[in-house]
């Protein structure tokens, strides 16, 4: 069993002021992408991924940049990508404005830097104007976060779940379920909010994790993602499709999540 389409709804590129093999390394994910099935790559570039400044406190400038990048990445295969805005909470008018180019410029969602918690009140407006526009939040999520992590200002579930209380009428991609800590204790945390989306990438593949998920929030509450590596989000995909799912199930996972809560005429599908 296989499904009809495949959406990655966290994934990344990079350009030139990010990674000087960044033509071959985009190249790569684009191959690997159509021979795994992926239709379409939801894909967003963290400015300089910290070249010119730190990956999750980039500057104004290399928002920009690092959007303006993507964007050209989106335009060149219309087929196949879609652009998340990247936006740094810090600088509050200049993450509104970049949204509102952003949206000029064809993207679809908001990447949220994890350069403040999430349920900071920086993160408000913003969060606000996405749902205004019908666009998701990607918020970088550790599961169950027990310490402070270098560089960032990192989140947990329950963090999230404060702010998309505060913003039911926007949708939440949470990231990374099976990257960064107990994956297991973000399924109740989020079981009663239903804007926020739990994506399956990261580096875990443990065995049950996604039958958890999928016996709490049941199919219509998780999208399929790869994030930076698509070999974890291909092990995820083998799993989704073993497990004894419905075919209406794992297409909720694979794509019709996302054409749910991406802006209507998102995706091109037949």
């Amino acid at each position: 069993m296989v499904p009809r389409h495949l959406i990655d709804a966290h994934a990344h590129f990079h350009w030139s002021g990010s990674r000087d093999d960044h033509a071959r390394y985009n190249a790569s994910r684009l191959d690997a992408g159509d021979r795994i099935g992926i239709t379409y790559h939801v894909a967003s570039i963290l400015g300089t991924w910290g070249r010119r400044s730190p990956t999750y406190f980039a500057s104004p400038e290399d928002v920009v940049a690092g959007n303006d990048a993507m964007y050209a990445i989106a335009d060149a295969e219309p087929a196949r990508v879609r652009a998340f805005v990247h936006v740094n909470p810090n600088h509050s008018e200049h993450a509104l404005r970049e949204i509102a180019r952003g949206v000029q410029r064809g993207a679809v969602g908001v990447k949220l830097s994890a350069s403040r918690r999430a349920d900071d009140p920086l993160n408000d407006a913003i969060a606000a104007d996405a749902g205004r526009r019908g666009m998701p939040v990607l918020h970088h999520i550790w599961q169950h976060r027990q310490r402070e992590w270098g560089m960032q200002e990192a989140s947990d579930a329950i963090e999230l779940v404060r702010l998309a209380a505060r913003h039911p009428g926007t949708n939440f991609i949470l990231a990374h379920i099976g990257g960064g800590g107990d994956w297991a204790h973000s399924i109740d945390v989020v079981r009663d909010l239903p804007n926020i989306y739990p994506d399956t990438s990261g580096s875990g593949v443990d065995r049950g994790m996604l039958d958890a998920y999928l016996a709490v929030l049941g199919s219509q509450r998780l999208l399929w993602a790869a994030d930076l590596t698509l070999c974890t989000g291909l092990a995820k995909l083998q799993a989704l499709e073993v497990i004894g799912m419905s075919q209406a199930a794992l297409d909720d996972i694979c794509w019709r999540n996302a054409v749910r809560i991406f802006p209507p005429s998102t995706f091109e599908l037949a």
